[in-house]
């Protein structure tokens, strides 16, 4: 079905807004899903805090443009599925990277993070990127672990005095 022209405007007016929030896109050829594995795919992108959509490409370019995805232009070329991770950089990734593994069909054409375009191999170390509360706990880690330090290193000489003492009693009473 052939979209009118308001249609289009309004699909390129949602997508560059998505775009100017995302923090990355990925693209990814879709040839040969069924209707059912997009669906599959639509609802794992709804809640993985991901925007997934199917546009054209020449509407794909006009609604990146003056986005930080606009490096994108070339790669987009074939029928493409555009991810873009809302919540945590790495979102979009993910979900394309596992949902690729159980559907061959789904392949990776090109990956964009701060506006540079990475190759498609580089969305393994995008999806790996931890999420914000990954990040958070192993921030607050790295935070704890000097003090924890500072709490047993002071706790150390009383506790060691503690041993020697007992040690002394022991050997009194047993003698």
């Amino acid at each position: 079905m052939a979209l009118r022209l308001e249609d289009k405007k309004t699909l390129v007016a949602e997508v560059n807004e998505v775009a100017g929030k995302a923090l990355s896109a990925v693209a990814a050829e879709y040839r040969g899903l069924a209707a059912g594995e997009m669906d599959e795919l639509r609802k794992n992108a709804r809640e993985g805090g991901s925007y997934l959509r199917v546009v054209k490409n020449t509407l794909a370019r006009r609604a990146l443009k003056g986005t930080d995805f606009e490096c994108m232009d070339e790669a987009l070329v074939g029928p493409l599925v555009l991810g873009f991770s809302l919540e945590d950089p790495g979102s979009a990734a993910r979900l394309i990277k596992d949902f690729s593994k159980g559907h061959d069909k789904l392949v990776v054409k090109a990956v964009s993070v701060g506006g540079q375009l990475l190759p498609a191999s580089d969305i393994q170390r995008l999806a790996d990127l931890p999420t914000r509360e990954q990040a958070l706990a192993m921030l607050m880690g790295v935070m704890q672990a000097p003090v924890t330090k500072l709490a047993r290193t002071l706790a150390e000489p009383p506790a060691k005095l503690a041993r020697a003492l007992a040690a002394v009693r022991d050997a009194k009473q047993a003698a």
